[in-house]
């Protein structure tokens, strides 16, 4: 068992000390909202995902998991620290460290013993070894009784930075830690590197170590490239749509090559959530301030911008206008089990539609709260938004349906559901749920992505 303290309680820095726990290590979890803290501590997760609160209440009862405000005193004695905390993006696309810069120098002033301090937030190449001349800066008595870079002095304290990215996915975080691919650990000395090695061992799974600099870039470059394999697939979708052939089919085809597989071919309106969006705009950034294009990770970015408009261009050409017109949207979040609006399709729309005097019904069946602290129902639009509980009262006297998210509720309505409850089956289906025969022998115009 490792005592282990986990700074930040959100995706990352959540999942990750719960998992922690579940395997045997003694984790406390730092945040710095007291209401959060006194959420957690009584079972219940702040964010939307699978299995997480039944993990939770078990390590709660079981006396391996803690949650706190107090840092000085889950950070003094750690034998581990795991920065979990927000990367968000900036105007210029770069990352926002300011959290990361402030847990740093709370480490180095709280710390008073041998520990490793371990970054699993997304953060640009270099940043490590910026946190960890940035921890040494503000230790006390530097120069006397503290030592950083891996000193082995006799009576000074031992801190080190290491890389540990994480690569789970909104929905299911929990299996994706517990049942990973791979573990990435980037370290810059084996104290360090046993250390990691030994927090992973209890999950049996494959490690992968290298240097600080290149964990940092394998997770940029995977992200990354998952990213441009979904923009990649839209615009042979856009070009589908102009030829006559179908996306599905193609990228059917295309996924019996061992080469390039299945994942991320399914055609839509665009990638959206913490990671892709804010990933792929980060790397392009760094690359541009060391004087270099990295044109397909641009082009990827372009490609998702526009994509996620393209149902409501294709409305447009169909409709004079929306003003008045009961617009059902299904879907609010960027993808299906988790409350995570970040990035979301239906944030591009939603105000497009508003401000043509839309008289819009929403649904989604976790992602409504939040989304209505965007757009209340009682503000101060051209158009009006009206969350409900059922998609029938969405589509009920419905003009025209956008789809925005896949969820397992809305796949289950049937095409007779459309042409029985709408005014005007008109469906723009922007995750290509339904099959075009289907919609056409019910009634029901229908608009897809890449298929005509």
């Amino acid at each position: 068992m490792i005592k282990i303290a986990v700074a930040g309680t959100g995706y990352v820095g959540l999942v990750a000390g719960v998992c922690f726990a579940e395997v045997g290590h003694q984790v406390t979890c730092v945040d710095i909202d007291e209401n959060k803290v006194e959420l957690m501590r009584s079972g219940v997760s702040p964010i939307y995902e699978a299995d997480l609160e039944e993990l939770m209440r078990k390590n709660n009862a079981a006396g391996r998991l803690n949650y706190t405000t107090d840092y000085k005193a889950a950070y003094k004695d750690a034998d581990a620290i795991f920065i979990g905390v927000g990367t968000p993006e900036q105007s210029d696309g770069s990352a926002n460290l300011s959290y990361i810069a402030t847990v740093a120098r709370q480490i180095a002033e709280t710390i008073e013993k041998d520990c490793l301090v371990v970054v699993k937030s997304t953060v640009p190449v270099g940043t490590n070894d910026k946190v960890e001349q940035f921890i040494h800066d503000f230790l006390p008595h530097k120069g006397e009784s503290y030592f950083g870079n891996g000193s082995d002095a006799e009576h000074g304290i031992r801190v080190e930075v290491a890389s540990n990215p994480e690569f789970l996915a909104q929905g299911s975080a929990v299996h994706d830690t517990l049942h990973a691919a791979r573990i990435i650990i980037g370290t810059e000395s084996e104290w360090a590197e046993g250390i990691l090695k030994k927090i992973y061992e209890p999950f049996n799974l494959p490690v992968v170590s290298v240097n600080r600099r290149s964990a940092e870039m394998i997770k940029y470059a995977a992200n990354d490239f998952l990213a441009l394999k979904i923009s990649y697939i839209n615009d042979i979708a856009n070009l589908c749509e102009l030829v006559g052939a179908d996306i599905q089919d193609v990228a059917q085809g295309m996924s019996f090559d061992e080469r390039i597989g299945g994942k991320f071919l399914n055609a839509g309106i665009g990638y959206g959530g913490s990671c892709f969006p804010k990933d792929t705009k980060a790397l392009e950034y760094l690359a541009r301030q060391n004087g270099y294009e990295l044109k397909t990770v641009k082009a990827a970015i372009d490609v998702n911008t526009s994509q996620k408009t393209v149902l409501y261009k294709k409305a447009t050409k169909r409709l004079i206008t929306f003003n008045g017109l009961k617009v059902a949207v299904l879907g609010l979040t960027f993808k299906p089990g988790t409350d995570d609006l970040r990035e979301a399709p239906s944030l591009e729309n939603v105000p497009l539609l508003l401000e043509q005097g839309a008289e819009i019904y929403a649904y989604d069946p976790v992602g409504k709260n939040s989304f209505s602290k965007k757009y209340p129902e009682d503000g101060d639009f051209k158009g009006s938004i009206k969350y409900v509980d059922e998609i029938e009262e969405a589509l009920q006297g419905a003009n025209v349906c956008f789809i925005f998210t896949e969820w397992g509720e809305i796949k289950n309505v049937s095409a007779t559901d459309y042409k029985k409850l709408m005014r005007t089956p008109l469906v723009y289906d922007g995750r290509n749920i339904y099959s075009i025969h289907s919609m056409k022998e019910a009634g029901v115009e229908y608009y897809s992505i890449g298929r005509g």
